[in-house]
């Protein structure tokens, strides 16, 4: 095990570490975070597949002590290295994405263009890629008995992470905080696209009971008709009715309380950083006005222990990079306060 009495917590953050300035290597840390530098089918803007590198680089300045969760971190947390294979793959099919989004926003039918279609086929194969890729890294390390959590690249990298989780705990129900429903089938063509996760985490993962989301803002008549369809599988807190029931005197406890009673015992965190208010996270790849204060989702995290549930996983997405790196801060505090929790409820 790691030697930590020469470690000190309240000191300046070492480069040379790993996340958060931890001194784990991996085989010592009980959670690991996979990276997945990914953001092929984004349909706006661009940059969070290389976000994994820049939120190491703020976590740095994140310091250790967290009132709610004392000390988890002495149990070890790890980032493994960006995998470059995946970020120049990623690379290559998001230059082809754009010109493919750009050809079927003119108007342009597909079919009738044989450069198009090779480029969308491609598009989705490397998606495919991804998804076993996610499933294959996600699987061993579960297999391994750590604790994991994913940080993205875009929406679409954690598919294949739900799939593993699913033949590890059996069934289990996502809290999905996001501007957007993510319920879109096959969005611009893309099968595995950002704004599909949900739809094909719940059309091809049979373990996932109950998809919780709050804090949806943007949606389409697609997805609003697919969620009143699935009975009480999709529970959805729109962010204009959560707000309008504040307005008319009810507080943020009696609904977080409401929201954890619709999960199931087993329960991943999936946390696209575009739910929060955009002021905190204004490079993300879709933002969205409307959303939440940090400690707002901190709060409603936190009602998940307090309610008897497991927490068996997260995944943090769409951080967006900048020049400033304020949305990496701010995304560096959020994966600490996700890794805490999900060490403390392990523990």
């Amino acid at each position: 095990m790691t030697d930590l009495s020469q470690f000190d917590p309240n000191s300046v953050g070492n480069p040379n570490n790993n996340i958060f300035s931890l001194p784990f290597p991996e085989e010592d840390a009980k959670l690991v975070i996979l990276p997945v530098p990914w953001e092929v089918t984004v349909s706006y803007i661009a940059g969070t597949a290389r976000a994994p590198e820049h939120v190491l680089n703020a976590s740095l300045q994140v310091d250790l002590f967290d009132p709610d969760y004392r000390d988890a971190w002495k149990q070890g947390y790890y980032l493994r290295p960006c995998d470059k294979k995946v970020l120049m793959k990623s690379d290559y099919l998001r230059k082809e994405a754009e010109l493919y989004i750009n050809y079927i926003a003119q108007g342009e039918i597909v079919a009738e263009n044989k450069f198009m279609c090779k480029t969308l086929k491609e598009i989705n194969e490397g998606s495919n890629f991804l998804n076993t890729w996610v499933y294959e890294q996600t699987k061993e390390l579960l297999h391994e008995g750590k604790l994991v959590g994913l940080l993205g690249g875009d929406h679409s990298t954690p598919f294949g992470f739900y799939k593993a989780i699913g033949e590890k705990h059996g069934d289990f129900g996502i809290l999905h905080i996001d501007a957007h429903c993510d319920l879109r089938k096959g969005y611009e063509g893309f099968k595995y696209s950002h704004a599909s996760i949900m739809y094909n985490a719940l059309e091809e993962i049979p373990q996932l009971k109950k998809l919780v989301q709050v804090g949806v803002r943007d949606f389409c008549d697609e997805e609003f008709d697919y969620m009143v369809s699935s009975g009480e599988r999709i529970i959805t807190y729109f962010d204009k009715n959560i707000k309008e029931r504040q307005y008319e005197g009810e507080n943020w406890k009696t609904i977080a309380d409401e929201i954890i009673n619709h999960l199931p015992q087993n329960v991943h965190i999936s946390f696209d950083i575009d739910g929060l208010d955009p002021k905190l996270c204004p490079h993300t790849g879709t933002p969205v006005q409307g959303g939440f204060e940090t400690e707002q989702v901190f709060y409603l995290f936190k009602k998940i222990k307090q309610s008897g549930r497991r927490l068996i996983g997260f995944d943090l997405v769409e951080v967006g990079v900048s020049h400033s790196e304020y949305d990496e801060n701010v995304g560096a505090r959020c994966l600490f306060k996700l890794c805490n929790m999900l060490m403390t409820a392990n523990s």
